[in-house]
C-alpha cells in the first residue's frame, strides 16, 4: 500500500515538533516537507536537537511548497496566520488540518470578537469540520478542512459531552476549572513564563475572557440545540506539559454515582483514546500520549456532577489529535502511529 504524503507548515514551535515526532514514526506516512521561515535551508535538528540521527529533514520556506504534492498539510501556525495561508492556497491541491483557532467557528463574528482579529478567509469557515474524533468522526472522514480543537476545549468537552447529550445536566450550570503546563502558551518567550516566574508558582489567568470559552460553548450547544454558557477559568501550572480539568454541573434529574459512572463507561468503552478511570486521574498517566483519561462521579451532598480529565496538551490537545484526524481522513485505523505508552514517571 503506497504511503500518504504530508507537509507541515511551521516547525519551530512545540506543536510542529510534536507533529514531526509522531508523523516520522507513522507506518503509512511520508513527510514531504517541513517549513520554517527563520531556518529555511537548515536541518530540522538545528531547532529540535532531540531529532538528531532520527529525523533527517531539510527545512524549506513556505514559498517552496508548490514543488511538492502532499495529500494533507498540517498548519502549526499562530492564530491569524493560518487563515492567510488558506486564502492563498485554498483546498484544491491538498486537504488541511489547522491547529490554530482560525477555523473552529462557523461564525466570523464570534471569532473576531474573541480573537480580536479580522478574518481574511471567512468563506472557508463554513467548510471546516471540528476535529474532535470521538464526537465528529463521520464528518471528519470526508472533510477537506479540519479545525483541530484547542487543548482546553478537548479536556472539557470530552467529559461534558456525555452529560449534555444524555440530557443529564443543566448546561447553564457548568463550571470548568482547568490547569495547564506552560507549553500551552507556545514556544515564543513571554514575560511571566520565564523559569523564575513559573517555578514554585501557580496562578489563574484570562479570567472571563479566555478565547477557548466560546469554543467550548459552541460545541456543547450543538447537542443542546440552544445557547449555552459556561464559566471557564484556566490556571498555569509550574510544569512543562499536561492539562487537568475539573468540571462541576447541576443534574436535571435524579442521578446517583453508579448511574454517572456507568454512563461514561458505556459511552467511551470502544474509543481508542478515552480511558474511563474509577478514581481521579493524574497527569503522569498521560504524559507523551494521545489519551484522555476521565473520572466522573456525583456528589449527593451538593447535588453536583463532577468530572476530572487529563490530557497531554501537546498530543491529545494538539499534534496527536491532528494525526488522529488525519488517520480518519485517509481511512486508516484511527490509532495508527499513536499507540504510545505514556511516560511514567
Amino acid at each position: 500500500m503506497p504511503k500518504h504524503n504530508v507537509g507541515i507548515v511551521g516547525a519551530t514551535g512545540y506543536t510542529g515538533s510534536e507533529l514531526v515526532r509522531l508523523l516520522s514514526q507513522h507506518p503509512d506516512i511520508t513527510i514531504d516537507f517541513v517549513t520554517s521561515e527563520s531556518y529555511a535551508g537548515e536541518k530540522i535538528q538545528t531547532i529540535h536537537p532531540h531529532l538528531l540521527d532520527i529525523v533527517n529533514i531539510d527545512l524549506i520556506s513556505v514559498k517552496e511548497i508548490g514543488n511538492y504534492s502532499p495529500d494533507v498539510v498540517f498548519l502549526a501556525l499562530p492564530h491569524g496566520v493560518s487563515m492567510s495561508f488558506l486564502k492563498e492556497h485554498g483546498l484544491e491541491k491538498f486537504a488541511i488540518i489547522d491547529l490554530s483557532g482560525d477555523f473552529r467557528f462557523s461564525s466570523r463574528g464570534i471569532y473576531e470578537e474573541w480573537y480580536n482579529k479580522n478574518h481574511v478567509a471567512p468563506d472557508y469557515m463554513e467548510q471546516s469540520v471540528y476535529g474532535l474524533p470521538e464526537l465528529f468522526r463521520h464528518s471528519i472522514r470526508n472533510a477537506r478542512l479540519v479545525a483541530n480543537p484547542g487543548c482546553y476545549p478537548t479536556s472539557a468537552i470530552l467529559p461534558l459531552a456525555p452529560l449534555i447529550k444524555h440530557n443529564l445536566i443543566h448546561p447553564s450550570s457548568i463550571v470548568i476549572d482547568a490547569k495547564s503546563g506552560v507549553t500551552g502558551a507556545g514556544a515564543k518567550p513571554k514575560q511571566g513564563l520565564h523559569f523564575p516566574d513559573v517555578f514554585g508558582n501557580f496562578s489563574a489567568y484570562s479570567l472571563v475572557r479566555h478565547r477557548h470559552t466560546p469554543e467550548i460553548e459552541n460545541i456543547l450547544q450543538k447537542f443542546t440545540g440552544y445557547s449555552t454558557e459556561v464559566l471557564f477559568t484556566p490556571h498555569l501550572l509550574p510544569i512543562d506539559r499536561g492539562i487537568l480539568t475539573t468540571t462541576y454541573s447541576t443534574p436535571k434529574k435524579t442521578v446517583n454515582k453508579d448511574l454517572v459512572e456507568e454512563l461514561f463507561h458505556s459511552v467511551y468503552e470502544k474509543e481508542h483514546f478515552v480511558r474511563v478511570f474509577d478514581q481521579p486521574p493524574s497527569l503522569k498517566n498521560i504524559r507523551g500520549s494521545n489519551y484522555c483519561d476521565i473520572y466522573a462521579t456525583y456528589d449527593e451532598r451538593t447535588n453536583k456532577v463532577i468530572t476530572v480529565s487529563t490530557i497531554d496538551n501537546l498530543v491529545k490537545g494538539a499534534a496527536g489529535q491532528a494525526v488522529q484526524n488525519m488517520n480518519i481522513m485517509f481511512g486508516l485505523i484511527e490509532s495508527t502511529g499513536l499507540k504510545h505508552i505514556p511516560l511514567n514517571p
